[in-house]
């Protein structure tokens, strides 16, 4: 890509950084990403609220293709020294959402240049960390008659420019459960005038093991304690209520299924055990995310075209991605692009995204316009 208009990405991702906002709060990093892109292309902008897409016209009659970028942050401090630290304590961005949206940026700058032989959408989305966001965006695919839909995720630990391509489900589905016991409380001199949810709780955590036995499904399955809360810190009494919070996830739907009724099976059993009463609510919930073959095989010749190495995976990734809700409307792939090996985690205190990905993803959405 043009050497201006990397400047000009590299310095939006900077700006990004400083300005970090979470998920379904992004008033400012939208209305800058829309600045940026009404002053430096001809592109139209459509505003849809908490997200916008820019739009480059070929014609009525031409296919409708699409790329996605996230803008939110994390709810993490900023603790390493750099000349573009976040500037609110608490928020910062650690997964590289703000170099993911100035990927996006700069092949809006390119495309703007270059022009092409479809409709092109940029699709910046907001809250891709509480997977609201897709849910809203997604139905532009309908809506608009996009035939394909392509996203990046930066990979620390990979290789620098390092693609990583997977066909099928390429991302676990899960959602966060909550279980919610009420029982009665009682003077902690006498328990057993009261309903303490605690070992009810307590024996649902143990059986975990027993919940994610790889013999009882397809593929990976796994449950993870995210939080227990019974009773209050008041040692003279015995606690009355109690939730219990679980993220399960695993590689197949329907091991999904099976996996919460599990759950909820044993819960139920305990609530009666006990005397307490049990409630189920579910948030952050997204299926698992598929990889449609057609679209990997042409990230797979444009990337080769571009001299990019490229590192086939057989596994799904653990975590799960909201991009998921895009390519249940049409067909599309996401793939994984290295941030270098000496590149601290997402999700990390240390974590900053790596500028120098920046024109492999420009170049790479743009070979996908010549597929």
């Amino acid at each position: 890509m043009e050497q201006g208009h990397l400047d000009l990405a590299i310095t939006l991702r900077h700006e990004l950084h400083r300005h970090p906002e979470l998920a379904c709060r992004e008033l400012w990093t939208r209305g800058r990403l829309m600045a940026f892109l009404r002053q430096h292309t001809s592109l139209e902008i459509t505003d849809r609220g908490r997200w916008f897409y820019a739009l480059y016209r070929a014609g009525r009659d031409r296919p409708n293709i699409a790329f996605r970028a996230e803008f939110d942050a994390l709810p993490m401090d900023e603790t390493i020294d750099l000349p573009y630290a976040s500037q609110f304590p608490g928020v910062a961005h650690k997964c590289g959402h703000d170099g993911h949206s100035a990927c996006l940026a700069a092949f809006a700058l390119e495309l703007d240049k270059r022009g092409a032989d479809k409709n092109v959408y940029l699709v910046f989305q907001h809250a891709e960390e509480t997977v609201e966001g897709a849910l809203e965006c997604a139905p532009l695919m309908d809506e608009e008659g996009i035939s394909e839909i392509f996203a990046c995720h930066n990979v620390p630990g990979l290789p620098l420019n390092c693609i990583t391509l997977i066909e099928g489900i390429a991302c676990c589905g899960s959602t966060g459960m909550i279980i919610a016991f009420k029982g009665v409380p009682a003077h902690a001199s006498q328990p057993e005038d009261g309903r303490n949810p605690a070992f009810a709780v307590a024996e649902i955590v143990r059986s975990i093991p027993g919940f994610t036995d790889p013999a009882l499904y397809k593929g990976l399955a796994l449950c993870t304690v995210i939080g227990i809360d019974v009773g209050k810190e008041a040692f003279g009494m015995s606690a009355g209520e109690g939730r219990l919070l679980l993220t399960i996830r695993s590689q197949f739907d329907s091991d999904l299924e099976i996996l919460r009724q599990k759950i909820e099976t044993k819960a139920r059993e305990q609530a009666a055990r006990y005397g307490l009463d049990c409630g189920f609510s579910f948030c952050d919930s997204v299926p698992s995310a598929v990889n449609h073959r057609e679209s990997v095989g042409k990230l797979r010749r444009a990337a080769e075209r571009l001299g990019l190495a490229v590192l086939e995976m057989d596994t799904p990734i653990r975590g799960s991605e909201d991009f998921a809700w895009f390519t249940r409307r049409t067909k599309g792939a996401m793939f994984g692009v290295g941030a270098g090996e000496g590149c601290p985690p997402i999700h990390t205190a240390q974590f900053d995204f790596n500028d120098r990905i920046i024109p492999t993803v420009a170049d790479l959405f743009g070979a996908l316009l010549d597929e």
